[in-house]
């Protein structure tokens, strides 16, 4: 059997990536060849051993992408490859979710009691990688966020994650700025940063960053918000959760005494 193709190793090869076996490949691309045909047709012209036609196009009409006539003997006709393309990767998509939502389950149960990393620290570079633990981090709060952070870490992204979950959970931020609306769940408390001498001018985003604190187990530090140059440390450990817990009950109670204000919710 010649493929319509310059490569129809490729061809195959990719409807293999596209959840179909070689044979179940064969046999598809031969039923495109003509308007129908009977199981011993499509032996003649797929190649595929005789033996095995009947599982093969049962596997594929199970994927939606041969029908069947109700004649003696039956004859197999494929769907056009626009319909049996769009079918395959519905599939994929469907598997792809399904597989997304039950490892997630998996990784959020690193973050259940008992399940510690003991004393390790994690490092975290570039700041896409850190918004993204971020994110996993507010998602599989159960009781509690507490943040610290520069207004330019706070991207319209991170906070309608943080508003997805205020109606699940406590959330109480401080920072210098919040840009729009702040929902009504949120608690969020403005402070004055302080003053930066001139002479660190140049190192002031290396400077930004933000803390946060996850149900009292979990912290994640980040320094600096550039794009190559950010770094965060991740950890459980009880002494590194400690410190950073009683760090922001400092903040809060020193901004407190400074004017602190919480902005009101929309």
């Amino acid at each position: 059997m010649k493929l319509p193709s310059e490569n129809p190793v490729r061809v195959i090869e990719c409807l293999k990536s596209l959840g179909l076996t070689k044979y179940e490949a064969l046999v598809y691309i031969a039923l495109l060849k003509v308007v129908t045909a009977t199981a011993s047709e499509i032996h003649e012209i797929s190649g595929v051993p005789r033996a095995s036609v009947y599982t093969v196009i049962d596997q594929i009409i199970d994927k939606g992408l041969v029908s069947v006539s109700q004649s003696a003997p039956k004859r197999f006709a494929a769907i056009s490859p626009e319909d049996a393309i769009t079918r395959l990767m519905g599939r994929i998509e469907k598997d792809a979710q399904y597989a997304r939502d039950s490892l997630s389950s998996v990784y959020r149960e690193r973050m259940n009691p008992g399940l510690g990393t003991g004393e390790l620290i994690w490092n975290i570079y570039g700041i896409e990688n850190i918004k993204k633990r971020f994110t996993d981090l507010i998602s599989g709060a159960k009781r509690e966020i507490r943040i610290i952070a520069h207004p330019q870490f706070l991207t319209t992204d991170i906070q309608q994650k943080l508003t997805s979950r205020a109606n699940q959970i406590n959330i109480e931020i401080i920072s210098p700025h919040w840009v729009g609306g702040i929902p009504k769940k949120l608690s969020v408390f403005i402070i004055d940063p302080p003053e930066i001498p001139k002479e660190f001018d140049k190192v002031k985003d290396m400077m930004a960053g933000g803390v946060c604190i996850i149900d009292g187990r979990y912290v994640l530090v980040i320094l600096g918000l550039g794009e190559e140059d950010a770094v965060a440390l991740f950890s459980e450990s009880e002494g590194f959760v400690r410190f950073f817990v009683r760090y922001y009950a400092l903040i809060f109670d020193w901004a407190k005494k400074t004017g602190m204000k919480e902005a009101a919710g929309n």
